[in-house]
């Protein structure tokens, strides 16, 4: 180590001093003022390769270096280069120490003091007898960084790239919107103080680390922030992603149903799915809190670690850049839930499925468009007959609200729309939650993996009454529209005015729970905007009390009712004055019943005795 009182002529710095900037920074407080500092060919090597694979140390480095060069040119130091340039299999062997031997080589031949900030470096170098100063670790009180100037309350993502004006998303999930920060356009000199400024940050922070660190791009965590650095040839100019969590939602937000609550506890396999920016980590870190807080033990794995749960709840990243050796570390840990952000490539569905089957309770959280797409994802990457055993809930998050849950069962049965009973096969049930009704069935067919949709979305005459019950209820506390969607016999969607929902949800959800134990049933709260409420008012006065005949053909396999006028329309199906179904129309104006359906039957039946088949707006 350094000796106290000792006059120090000569300093050898290695790569991390460098980089720290801690040099400079030394010669400028008078520490080192009047030294010869001897940086070896290595050094400049190492930092040359950095910077030429594009990561952002290997810049600054540089930046450091072109600082020596101007306090020498100053007269305040002597700078001086020494030893050799490593070869290319010093540089294959850089992660044994080659490049770091070399760099100590050059401090002990020039009989200089060793500056270091690697502990490792440090401790080898005293080993070998040399002078070290270790500049240890120490805590600095950080000001704002820049790029937080381009954050407000409700900002989610700050979007900046060379040439092109600040861009932000902002709001709450479930009204974001894209909005620009300022006209003047942001400049190359700008970017890279930003990018420079947080990998100093990320090196300086104990609490701030480097999660990816590739040729071109790097990603970094700086407290709640995940922030992505993209530099040419990876991207076309320099950009940096700033994203963050505006919510930290408990659960008890979501107001799920018990049934769903009990699923969730049953240590089984669930994804969590829904589009890109839809809520699906949010809702996944209060799923992570609400087990907690259950007492159990809950863990996570995350490339990068981006969720918001406190700390007692462990989070994993990949284990030397694999997660399949983090997936071995936590069975050894044996929690009793896992959460697994991110499930995207086929590995990580191999992962996920060798835990579950393992036992422990996974949930993942998976891109997808609708919930049956999650599912399709699992197909091909996990045996079929095994996927009810690997995932058995589906839980489709939408503009930070549940939309839609799935349950998956396996059987053995005669595939829909099949009749002959040798045709029984391996089948998986795909069903809704909240109604029981079957959505698809998914089973072999020759080579091909078949994903049936299953019936007809059909609207039960009951429960038009239930929603004209529910409707009254809801607009004794609303001053606006109400509208009121029943999905199954138990559950109902109410649209009502933003202003309109603190007084329909009350304080702590006491108002609605009221609610719902009066009536018996689940209701989903939701707002729409006064202009949807016009628009729909004045389509539903537009088309009701009318009756449309529709233009009947028959195929193959369907009968198809076509109303071109009505696409998109919820409508009843009337055989003279006799109700038939409830529907949906599609977005091509077509209604579709399987041929050998009794709906079918009844349709073709009709029009042989001669009755007038009509279609009427709800």
């Amino acid at each position: 180590m350094k000796r106290e009182g000792q006059s120090i002529t000569r300093i050898a710095s290695d790569t991390s001093a460098i980089i720290d900037g801690a040099i400079s920074s030394r010669i400028k407080s008078g520490d080192y003022a009047g030294v010869q500092v001897i940086i070896s060919e290595a050094v400049v090597a190492e930092l040359e390769a950095q910077a030429n694979r594009g990561l952002e140390i290997g810049f600054k480095g540089l930046e450091e270096l072109q600082e020596l060069r101007r306090l020498a040119t100053q007269g305040i130091i002597e700078l001086v280069f020494a030893g050799r340039r490593p070869n290319l299999d010093e540089v294959k062997l850089a992660g044994g120490g080659e490049i770091d031997a070399l760099i100590r080589e050059a401090a002990q031949e020039n009989n200089a003091l060793f500056v270091t900030a690697d502990r490792v470096q440090s401790q080898v170098a005293i080993a070998k007898g040399l002078e070290v100063d270790f500049i240890a670790p120490h805590f600095i009180e950080h000001r704002p960084l820049k790029i937080e100037q381009f954050f407000t309350e409700d900002t989610m993502s700050v979007h900046l790239k060379n040439g092109v004006s600040p861009m932000a998303k902002r709001g709450s999930i479930a009204a974001v919107e894209f909005v620009k920060i300022r006209e003047e356009t942001c400049t190359y000199g700008e970017l890279k103080f930003i990018s420079r400024e947080l990998i100093e940050r990320v090196r300086s922070d104990p609490a701030s680390f480097m999660e990816l660190d590739f040729n071109g791009a790097s990603v970094l965590q700086i407290g709640n922030m995940r922030i992505a650095i993209a530099n040419p040839p990876f991207s076309d100019e320099i950009e940096i992603t700033a994203v963050r969590p505006v919510a930290k939602v408990s659960l008890d937000q979501y107001r799920l149903s018990t049934v769903l609550k009990e699923r969730i506890k049953e240590q089984r396999g669930i994804l969590i799915a829904g589009p890109p920016g839809a809520g699906k980590s949010t809702f996944a870190a209060g799923v992570a809190i609400y087990l907690h807080e259950m007492g159990y033990v809950v863990k996570t794995m995350e490339a990068p670690r981006d969720l918001q749960v406190p700390k007692e709840i462990t989070q994993y990243a990949p284990l030397d850049g694999s997660m399949e050796k983090t997936a071995d570390i936590l069975l050894l840990v044996r929690p009793d839930y896992t959460i697994y952000d991110e499930v995207r490539k086929t590995n990580d569905f191999h992962v996920f499925a060798d835990m579950r089957l393992a036992g422990v309770g996974m949930i993942g959280v998976v891109h997808a468009n609708r919930a049956v797409d999650a599912i399709q994802r699992l197909i091909g990457r996990v045996e079929l007959g095994v996927i009810p055993q690997v995932v058995d809930t589906v839980i489709f998050v939408n503009k930070g609200e549940i939309s839609k849950v799935q349950i998956l069962e396996f059987t053995v049965k005669v595939p829909s729309g099949m009749t002959e009973a040798d045709l029984a096969r391996p089948v998986i049930i795909v069903t809704d939650l909240e109604s029981g009704r079957t959505e698809y069935e998914i089973y072999t067919y020759g080579d091909q993996v078949v994903v049936m949709p299953v019936g007809l979305e059909v609207k039960r005459p009951s429960w038009k009454l239930a929603e004209g019950e529910v409707k009254e209820v809801i607009e004794r506390y609303a001053t606006g529209p109400v509208q009121v969607e029943m999905i199954s016999d138990h559950k109902a969607f109410v649209h009502v005015l933003e202003n309109d929902m603190p007084r329909v949800i009350g304080k702590g959800g006491n108002v609605i729970d009221n609610i719902e134990k009066i009536l018996g049933i689940h209701i989903d709260v939701r707002k729409f905007e006064s202009g949807e409420v016009k628009e729909k008012t004045y389509q539903k006065e537009k088309t009701l009390q009318k009756e449309f005949r529709p233009i009947i053909e028959k195929t193959k396999k369907h009968l198809i009712l076509n109303i071109s006028g009505l696409a998109a329309h919820d409508v009843e199906v009337y055989a003279g004055d006799e109700f038939l179904f409830s529907a949906t129309v599609g977005r091509h104006g077509d209604i579709k019943v399987r041929e050998d359906s009794a709906v079918a039957d009844s349709i073709l039946s009709a029009i042989e005795d001669g009755e007038l088949v009509t279609v009427r707006p709800l």
